[in-house]
């Protein structure tokens, strides 16, 4: 059983959880969070934590920030847009049990000092920013550190964010060079 509870932004994602993990959630059934829903994640997070789990796309994102800011202390999961949609449709309830307990397991918490181990000459020399294929070599990254997708500026944010060491970077770069040959 996970000890956290997760939070999720509707029923079908709790199903979908649940399916996947012996796990409790909390659904915010969208971005207008109730202020019982509120409540009840301010009892999670202060009894057990909680693990932010979001749909991968624009409303999904503004959810997270927003309970982000809310309880700072929370870990975060990711799950690639790829294996979130189905028939055009994107969110949790949509991928298999497998992906959702690989993101999961690659929960992070933010660091409460943000770290400035990461510049954008990192992105530039990594081939994270500015060049053809970029955005697909974040992408192949984020899954791997389980961060997630972000354009070069939030991807370079989440590397400080949440505390990726320029070993786990670059164990992961060299996963990724071992898949583009």
């Amino acid at each position: 059983m996970i000890k956290e509870i997760i939070v999720v932004e509707g029923r079908d994602d709790e199903a979908a959880v649940k399916a996947a993990v012996d796990a409790e959630t909390i659904a915010t059934h969208g971005f207008g969070i109730r202020k019982e829903t509120f409540d009840l994640i301010e009892k999670a997070y202060t009894e057990r934590g909680i693990i932010i789990f979001t749909d991968p796309d624009f409303a999904g994102e503004k959810i997270r920030k927003r309970l982000a800011k809310r309880f700072p202390d929370s870990k975060h999961a990711f799950l690639p847009r790829e294996e979130a949609l189905k028939d055009g449709d994107i969110g949790i309830e949509n991928a298999d049990p497998d992906s959702i307990r690989e993101a999961l397991r690659k929960a992070r918490a933010e660091i409460s000092v943000k770290s400035l181990e990461y510049k954008n000459e990192d992105m530039i020399k990594y081939n994270l920013t500015g060049i053809a294929g970029s955005a697909e070599r974040r992408d192949k990254l984020g899954k791997l550190l389980g961060i997630g997708y972000g354009n070069s500026k939030v991807f370079l944010n989440r590397l400080n964010q949440y505390g990726i060491t320029r070993q786990e970077l670059l164990q992961a770069i060299q996963g990724i060079k071992g898949k583009e040959k």
